[in-house]
Protein backbone atom coordinates (compact mmCIF):
# COMPACT_ATOMS: atom_id res chain seq x y z
CA UNK A 1 0.00 0.00 0.00
CA UNK A 2 0.57 3.65 -0.21
CA UNK A 3 2.51 3.65 -3.85
CA UNK A 4 -0.10 6.68 -5.17
CA UNK A 5 0.63 8.88 -2.43
CA UNK A 6 0.49 12.59 -3.46
CA UNK A 7 -1.40 11.24 -6.50
CA UNK A 8 -4.65 12.33 -7.58
CA UNK A 9 -7.40 10.22 -9.21
CA UNK A 10 -10.42 10.55 -11.26
CA UNK A 11 -12.45 7.70 -11.54
CA UNK A 12 -15.68 8.14 -13.78
CA UNK A 13 -18.81 6.23 -12.69
CA UNK A 14 -17.33 5.27 -9.59
CA UNK A 15 -20.56 5.22 -7.26
CA UNK A 16 -21.02 1.00 -8.14
CA UNK A 17 -19.67 -2.02 -9.06
CA UNK A 18 -16.26 -2.19 -10.60
CA UNK A 19 -15.81 1.72 -10.62
CA UNK A 20 -16.50 1.86 -7.02
CA UNK A 21 -13.77 -0.56 -6.24
CA UNK A 22 -11.27 1.37 -8.50
CA UNK A 23 -11.95 4.06 -6.28
CA UNK A 24 -11.27 2.55 -2.98
CA UNK A 25 -8.49 0.38 -4.17
CA UNK A 26 -6.27 3.55 -5.59
CA UNK A 27 -7.40 5.64 -2.01
CA UNK A 28 -5.70 2.94 -0.41
CA UNK A 29 -2.53 3.52 -2.28
CA UNK A 30 -2.72 6.86 -1.22
CA UNK A 31 -4.17 8.91 -3.72
CA UNK A 32 -6.80 11.54 -3.38
CA UNK A 33 -9.53 10.13 -5.22
CA UNK A 34 -12.64 12.05 -7.45
CA UNK A 35 -15.65 9.50 -6.88
CA UNK A 36 -17.68 10.75 -10.37
CA UNK A 37 -21.53 9.71 -10.95
CA UNK A 38 -24.77 10.55 -12.94
CA UNK A 39 -27.53 9.94 -10.42
CA UNK A 40 -26.28 8.26 -7.86
CA UNK A 41 -25.71 10.78 -5.28
CA UNK A 42 -26.35 8.81 -2.01
CA UNK A 43 -24.03 6.10 -3.22
CA UNK A 44 -21.50 8.28 -4.65
CA UNK A 45 -21.74 9.97 -0.53
CA UNK A 46 -21.17 6.82 0.93
CA UNK A 47 -18.00 5.89 -1.50
CA UNK A 48 -16.62 8.90 -0.14
CA UNK A 49 -17.14 8.36 3.83
CA UNK A 50 -15.97 5.10 3.46
CA UNK A 51 -12.59 6.20 2.05
CA UNK A 52 -12.35 8.43 4.85
CA UNK A 53 -13.46 6.16 7.15
CA UNK A 54 -10.26 4.01 5.87
CA UNK A 55 -8.10 6.74 6.26
CA UNK A 56 -8.43 7.99 2.24
CA UNK A 57 -9.39 11.05 0.35
CA UNK A 58 -11.86 11.41 -1.66
CA UNK A 59 -14.87 14.05 -2.96
CA UNK A 60 -17.60 13.23 -5.00
CA UNK A 61 -18.17 15.13 -8.54
CA UNK A 62 -21.38 14.82 -10.29
CA UNK A 63 -21.95 15.10 -14.44
CA UNK A 64 -24.38 13.07 -16.58
CA UNK A 65 -22.15 11.72 -19.73
CA UNK A 66 -23.40 11.44 -23.40
CA UNK A 67 -25.12 14.84 -23.32
CA UNK A 68 -24.01 18.08 -23.99
CA UNK A 69 -22.02 19.90 -22.05
CA UNK A 70 -20.71 16.69 -20.25
CA UNK A 71 -17.32 16.97 -20.44
CA UNK A 72 -17.33 21.12 -19.21
CA UNK A 73 -19.69 19.49 -16.23
CA UNK A 74 -17.31 16.89 -14.87
CA UNK A 75 -14.03 19.19 -15.75
CA UNK A 76 -15.90 21.86 -13.71
CA UNK A 77 -16.45 19.80 -10.55
CA UNK A 78 -13.50 17.81 -10.99
CA UNK A 79 -11.13 20.96 -10.86
CA UNK A 80 -12.88 22.87 -8.33
CA UNK A 81 -12.60 19.48 -5.88
CA UNK A 82 -9.22 19.81 -6.72
CA UNK A 83 -8.42 22.90 -5.71
CA UNK A 84 -9.71 23.10 -2.39
CA UNK A 85 -8.02 19.62 -1.60
CA UNK A 86 -4.58 20.28 -3.21
CA UNK A 87 -4.53 23.87 -4.11
CA UNK A 88 -3.85 23.03 -7.47
CA UNK A 89 -5.32 20.81 -10.34
CA UNK A 90 -2.92 18.49 -11.38
CA UNK A 91 -4.81 15.17 -12.63
CA UNK A 92 -2.35 12.54 -12.05
CA UNK A 93 -4.66 9.30 -12.83
CA UNK A 94 -7.80 9.41 -15.23
CA UNK A 95 -9.96 6.24 -14.95
CA UNK A 96 -12.51 6.17 -17.83
CA UNK A 97 -14.93 3.56 -16.10
CA UNK A 98 -18.59 4.62 -16.29
CA UNK A 99 -20.19 3.12 -19.50
CA UNK A 100 -23.58 1.68 -19.90
CA UNK A 101 -25.21 -1.38 -20.92
CA UNK A 102 -28.41 -3.36 -23.09
CA UNK A 103 -29.03 -6.54 -23.43
CA UNK A 104 -30.79 -6.62 -26.64
CA UNK A 105 -30.89 -9.30 -29.81
CA UNK A 106 -29.13 -7.57 -33.21
CA UNK A 107 -32.62 -7.24 -34.58
CA UNK A 108 -34.02 -5.03 -31.62
CA UNK A 109 -31.11 -2.08 -31.51
CA UNK A 110 -32.30 1.02 -32.83
CA UNK A 111 -30.67 4.46 -33.77
CA UNK A 112 -30.87 6.13 -30.60
CA UNK A 113 -30.17 3.15 -28.59
CA UNK A 114 -26.77 2.86 -30.29
CA UNK A 115 -26.53 6.80 -30.42
CA UNK A 116 -26.59 7.15 -26.39
CA UNK A 117 -24.52 4.20 -25.97
CA UNK A 118 -21.91 5.28 -28.31
CA UNK A 119 -22.32 8.72 -26.82
CA UNK A 120 -21.82 7.55 -23.18
CA UNK A 121 -19.07 4.44 -23.62
CA UNK A 122 -16.88 5.98 -26.43
CA UNK A 123 -17.95 9.79 -27.00
CA UNK A 124 -17.54 10.77 -23.33
CA UNK A 125 -14.51 9.19 -22.77
CA UNK A 126 -12.17 10.25 -25.72
CA UNK A 127 -13.39 13.77 -25.09
CA UNK A 128 -12.55 13.44 -21.65
CA UNK A 129 -8.94 12.32 -21.94
CA UNK A 130 -8.69 15.48 -24.53
CA UNK A 131 -9.82 17.67 -21.97
CA UNK A 132 -7.79 16.21 -19.38
CA UNK A 133 -4.48 16.29 -20.86
CA UNK A 134 -4.61 19.98 -19.91
CA UNK A 135 -4.14 18.45 -16.33
CA UNK A 136 -2.45 15.32 -16.43
CA UNK A 137 1.23 15.87 -16.10
CA UNK A 138 4.58 14.31 -17.62
CA UNK A 139 3.96 10.27 -16.40
CA UNK A 140 0.54 10.44 -15.90
CA UNK A 141 -1.55 7.40 -16.53
CA UNK A 142 -5.10 7.43 -18.41
CA UNK A 143 -6.49 3.77 -17.75
CA UNK A 144 -9.93 2.79 -19.49
CA UNK A 145 -12.24 0.00 -18.57
CA UNK A 146 -13.55 -1.92 -21.64
CA UNK A 147 -14.74 -5.84 -21.49
CA UNK A 148 -14.18 -9.23 -23.27
CA UNK A 149 -17.27 -8.54 -25.14
CA UNK A 150 -14.67 -6.99 -27.93
CA UNK A 151 -12.89 -10.80 -27.94
CA UNK A 152 -16.08 -13.14 -28.16
CA UNK A 153 -19.62 -13.08 -29.93
CA UNK A 154 -22.28 -12.63 -27.78
CA UNK A 155 -25.09 -11.15 -30.54
CA UNK A 156 -27.46 -9.45 -27.42
CA UNK A 157 -24.61 -7.54 -26.82
CA UNK A 158 -23.17 -5.98 -30.52
CA UNK A 159 -23.74 -2.28 -29.77
CA UNK A 160 -22.18 -2.37 -26.58
CA UNK A 161 -18.90 -4.63 -27.79
CA UNK A 162 -18.99 -2.12 -30.28
CA UNK A 163 -18.66 0.87 -28.19
CA UNK A 164 -16.10 -0.70 -25.46
CA UNK A 165 -13.57 -1.86 -29.29
CA UNK A 166 -14.11 1.94 -30.26
CA UNK A 167 -13.08 3.07 -26.48
CA UNK A 168 -10.28 0.43 -27.36
CA UNK A 169 -9.07 2.48 -29.99
CA UNK A 170 -8.34 4.98 -27.36
CA UNK A 171 -5.27 3.54 -25.81
CA UNK A 172 -4.02 2.24 -29.09
CA UNK A 173 -3.80 5.53 -30.89
CA UNK A 174 -3.03 7.63 -27.82
CA UNK A 175 -0.50 5.76 -26.28
CA UNK A 176 1.80 6.81 -29.11
CA UNK A 177 0.69 10.01 -29.17
CA UNK A 178 1.58 10.68 -25.49
CA UNK A 179 4.84 8.48 -25.59
CA UNK A 180 7.23 11.59 -25.61
CA UNK A 181 5.41 12.47 -22.58
CA UNK A 182 5.78 9.40 -20.73
CA UNK A 183 1.88 9.26 -19.96
CA UNK A 184 0.93 5.94 -20.21
CA UNK A 185 -2.55 5.13 -21.76
CA UNK A 186 -3.89 1.04 -21.29
CA UNK A 187 -6.77 -0.99 -21.55
CA UNK A 188 -8.30 -3.21 -18.70
CA UNK A 189 -11.11 -5.93 -20.26
CA UNK A 190 -13.15 -7.49 -17.44
CA UNK A 191 -15.61 -10.30 -18.09
CA UNK A 192 -18.05 -11.28 -15.97
CA UNK A 193 -18.03 -9.36 -12.67
CA UNK A 194 -20.03 -9.07 -9.86
CA UNK A 195 -21.78 -5.19 -9.93
CA UNK A 196 -24.05 -5.65 -6.94
CA UNK A 197 -26.67 -6.23 -9.73
CA UNK A 198 -29.91 -8.39 -9.55
CA UNK A 199 -28.90 -10.74 -11.99
CA UNK A 200 -25.93 -12.02 -10.12
CA UNK A 201 -28.54 -12.73 -7.16
CA UNK A 202 -30.15 -15.40 -9.32
CA UNK A 203 -28.21 -18.72 -8.56
CA UNK A 204 -28.84 -20.50 -12.46
CA UNK A 205 -27.75 -17.04 -13.94
CA UNK A 206 -24.45 -16.59 -11.68
CA UNK A 207 -23.47 -20.56 -12.21
CA UNK A 208 -23.69 -19.83 -15.98
CA UNK A 209 -22.04 -16.92 -15.96
CA UNK A 210 -19.37 -18.75 -13.50
CA UNK A 211 -18.79 -21.35 -16.14
CA UNK A 212 -17.27 -18.48 -18.41
CA UNK A 213 -14.01 -18.22 -16.34
CA UNK A 214 -11.50 -20.54 -16.53
CA UNK A 215 -11.89 -20.28 -12.41
CA UNK A 216 -14.88 -21.18 -12.27
CA UNK A 217 -16.66 -18.05 -10.69
CA UNK A 218 -18.08 -14.46 -11.08
CA UNK A 219 -15.25 -12.08 -10.38
CA UNK A 220 -15.57 -9.62 -7.54
CA UNK A 221 -15.01 -6.07 -8.07
CA UNK A 222 -12.07 -6.14 -6.75
CA UNK A 223 -10.69 -8.62 -9.06
CA UNK A 224 -10.42 -5.50 -11.53
CA UNK A 225 -9.29 -2.92 -9.41
CA UNK A 226 -6.37 -4.78 -8.65
CA UNK A 227 -5.16 -4.68 -12.11
CA UNK A 228 -6.17 -1.18 -12.79
CA UNK A 229 -4.01 0.12 -9.14
CA UNK A 230 -1.18 -2.09 -10.62
CA UNK A 231 -1.30 0.08 -13.76
CA UNK A 232 -1.51 3.45 -12.06
CA UNK A 233 1.02 3.19 -10.62
CA UNK A 234 5.00 3.31 -10.91
CA UNK A 235 5.76 -0.61 -11.40
CA UNK A 236 3.51 -0.33 -15.12
CA UNK A 237 5.55 2.36 -16.10
CA UNK A 238 6.60 0.63 -18.96
CA UNK A 239 3.51 -0.95 -19.78
CA UNK A 240 1.42 1.67 -22.39
CA UNK A 241 -0.80 0.87 -25.37
CA UNK A 242 -1.60 -2.78 -23.85
CA UNK A 243 -4.98 -4.76 -23.78
CA UNK A 244 -5.05 -6.26 -20.30
CA UNK A 245 -6.99 -9.24 -20.16
CA UNK A 246 -8.90 -8.76 -16.80
CA UNK A 247 -11.51 -11.64 -17.76
CA UNK A 248 -10.24 -14.64 -16.07
CA UNK A 249 -9.46 -16.59 -18.66
CA UNK A 250 -12.61 -15.91 -20.22
CA UNK A 251 -10.75 -15.06 -23.49
CA UNK A 252 -8.70 -18.44 -23.64
CA UNK A 253 -11.21 -20.35 -26.19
Amino acid sequence: MGKLIGKTALVTGSSRGIGRAVAERLADEGALVAVHYATGADAAREVVAGIEKNGGRAFAVQAELGVPGDVDTLFAGLEKGLEEHTGHTTLDILVNNAGIMAMLQPAEVTPELFDRMMAVNAKAPLFIVQRGLSLIPDGGRVINITSGLTRVASPEQVTYGMTKAALEQIALHFSRHLGGRRITVNSVAPGSTDNGGPVFQVPEIREALSRLSTFGEVAEPTAVADVVAFLASNDARWITGAFIDASGGTLLG
